[in-house]
């Protein structure tokens, strides 16, 4: 098993299979015109397959496939039924736009949870935030999933003076639909022009909702990022990831590899291991991963605390959310 210095065990592999999205979201693609990795750098559908075999023989069960938009590239399906044939939990974070296209494949990959991108509920909003007119493509796409029984989390990012006025629509939207709201904090990550004051907090959204429902808490698994709530009688459910106000880095599980091969153990760390090219010279990248898990920090990657109002964003090193995966 992989176990850090402070005895988290690390279970929950994320892969970002590309950094090119055909959504342009300001706080995850800062650049309109953003230079995506060439082909070349990207890991190849073998060596995603062979790199996720070496984590599942450190005790790795679930993989979740991420991007930029996983499913924009060209050999995703593939990749999809490589990895299904792997002991693991299969999932996938998508924006949604091209998920009729996948979902009998999905199917026949054991897919059975999907987490979907949408910030907003309004189709201008949407406009304005992706830069793109594909509002009601995503939003027939997941009743498209639920429909055929897949269990769907919807993610929103929620920013203050943005879309924070639509937090109890969607409560609204969980009453007699069987979405499952993840409210998400602002994070930074490099160009996003993050600021503090955009923040807008676990406490704040549930006083928000209070307004207009009364809810009960959910049980949370022991990795949960997420902070659970129902609604009584509502047919889905709502939760807080309050990254940013209440961090969970001491029940942390989670490791991720970039669409060019790099290891973070943390989402916020400044350091990667290059475990592709370690795999393209014939190097066992099995220590490496020890390695790079050894050397976790204990909470947001080493780079800033949970106070988060005293943040400078500008002086954090690391990537834009796009090239880390989401």
């Amino acid at each position: 098993m992989l176990i850090d210095q402070y005895n988290r065990v690390h279970n929950y592999l994320r892969i970002s299979l590309t950094d090119n999205c055909n959504l342009r979201c300001f706080y995850c693609m800062p650049e309109e015109d953003y230079e995506f990795t060439k082909q070349a750098s990207l890991m190849q559908a073998d060596e995603i397959e062979s790199l996720a075999k070496t984590f599942v023989r450190l005790g790795v069960n679930k993989i979740r496939l991420t991007g930029g938009e996983p499913l924009v590239r060209k050999d995703a399906a593939d990749i999809i039924l490589r990895l299904s044939k792997l002991p693991v939990k299969l999932t996938l974070t998508t924006n949604g736009t091209r998920l009729h296209e996948f979902v009998d494949l999905l199917e026949e990959a054991g897919v059975r949870s999907l987490n979907v991108s949408l910030d907003t509920l309004q189709a201008a909003t949407f406009q304005h935030l992706t830069r793109r007119d594909q509002f009601q493509k995503v939003m027939d796409n997941i009743q498209l999933l639920i429909n055929r029984n897949f269990h769907v989390k919807v993610n929103v990012v929620v920013m203050k003076g943005l879309n924070d006025g639509e937090i109890n629509d969607f409560i609204a939207w969980t009453k007699d639909t069987p979405v499952h709201v993840r409210f998400i904090e602002f994070m930074p990550f490099s160009g996003n022009q993050w600021t503090s004051n955009q923040v807008f907090t676990w406490q704040q959204i549930l006083q928000v909702v209070e307004q207009q429902y009364s809810f009960l808490p959910l049980k949370n698994e022991e990795h949960d990022t997420a902070k659970g709530y129902i609604v009584p009688g509502h047919t889905g459910t709502f939760s807080v990831i309050s990254t940013m106000s209440a961090p969970f880095c001491s029940s942390c599980n989670r490791m991720r590899l970039t669409a060019d091969g790099k290891m973070k153990n943390c989402l916020f760390a400044e350091k990667e291991m290059d475990l592709l090219a370690a795999l393209r010279s014939g190097e066992d990248v099995t220590e490496l991963i020890k390695q790079n898990i050894a050397a976790k920090a204990k909470e947001l990657g080493g780079q800033f605390t949970a106070d988060f109002e005293h943040i400078n964003a500008e002086t954090i090193h690391n990537r834009s959310m796009i090239g880390i995966g989401g």
